[in-house]
């Protein structure tokens, strides 16, 4: 991979901007909930985003809401985003066997191929859970013609991350697949997360972009992320009162600085150069 990091001197870095495309209650709360019609309004929304900055990013499509809303996926896919798979029914890969996990990624690559015309690169693993248990799923996903992943983050944390893991862009060491880890921040000896998400919820503005500038500058591409749920402000209100339950604390938690999403996602698109996943690792591929 090193022949792809390092840009040539005095070129600017271009990082990689990945959108998850999930619902709410499904991605937070579990699989067992329905998909809501939510989800084509936020994504519809971030699309717009995205046009109006003239940025097109890699759209992490789980298949539950490709399967309700199948032109919601060809609308990102003609506005020329990467359409690549986060699996079918979002269950996390530590409470799958290799084979129901083979299956769940089988089904989305069927999915989309049928929507798109076009087989998938890429996948991300529900709320990055290939972790050291996990490990099996990198040759799985080889094998079902993956050429990259962006599952492992490399952090410690307790639902997810393997904390030693590589920084940059790497070849997994037992099969042909590329991993794309989320950005993080060496500091302090440890590796701290930039990336997106409730991070750049909770995290000062300035310094989320400062994090991300200082990435660039070690000549490492940053790969962000975002739900397009995050810029739905009022949504959790909206499921619970569908009949959604959520308990208090996780309602805080989840609502805390919601409205900054919109705006910061803005300066960032203004500030940064950005491409698709797929576009970035072309000479690898």
């Amino acid at each position: 991979m090193e022949h792809w990091l390092p840009p040539p001197a005095g070129r600017r870095i271009v990082n990689a901007l990945t959108v998850d495309v999930d619902d709410w209650p499904v991605a937070v709360l579990g699989p067992h909930h329905d998909i809501s019609g939510r989800v084509v309004d936020n994504t519809r929304r971030l699309l717009h985003i995205l046009a109006w900055h003239q940025v097109r990013a890699t759209f992490f499509v789980l298949t539950r809401v490709a399967e309700r809303f199948p032109d919601l996926v060809r609308d990102i896919h003609r506005a020329g985003h990467e359409i690549a798979s986060h699996g079918h029914g979002h269950e996390l890969l530590t409470t799958l066997s290799p084979h129901g996990f083979e299956r769940d990624v089988r089904r989305s690559i069927d999915l989309l191929t049928e929507i798109t015309g076009e087989r998938p690169l890429g996948y991300r693993a529900p709320a990055f859970s290939i972790v050291r248990e996990t490990r099996w799923a990198g040759p799985i996903l080889a094998r079902l013609g993956f050429r990259y992943s962006s599952s492992v983050f490399p952090i410690a944390h307790p639902r997810y991350g393997i904390s030693d893991a590589p920084r940059h862009p790497h070849r997994w060491s037992d099969c042909d697949l590329i991993e794309c880890p989320p950005a993080t921040l060496r500091l302090l000896g440890r590796n701290w997360p930039i990336a997106g998400g409730g991070y750049f919820r909770l995290l000062p503005g300035p310094l989320a972009r400062w994090a991300i500038s200082r990435v660039n500058r070690e000549n490492l591409v940053a790969v962000l992320y975002v739900h397009p749920y995050e810029l739905d402000v009022g949504g959790i209100a909206s499921h619970r009162e569908a009949g959604v339950k959520v308990p208090l604390m996780r309602h805080i938690h989840q609502a805390l600085f919601r409205r900054r999403i919109e705006p910061r996602l803005n300066r960032l698109l203004e500030r940064f150069s950005f491409a698709p996943l797929r576009e970035l690792l072309a000479a690898a591929l």
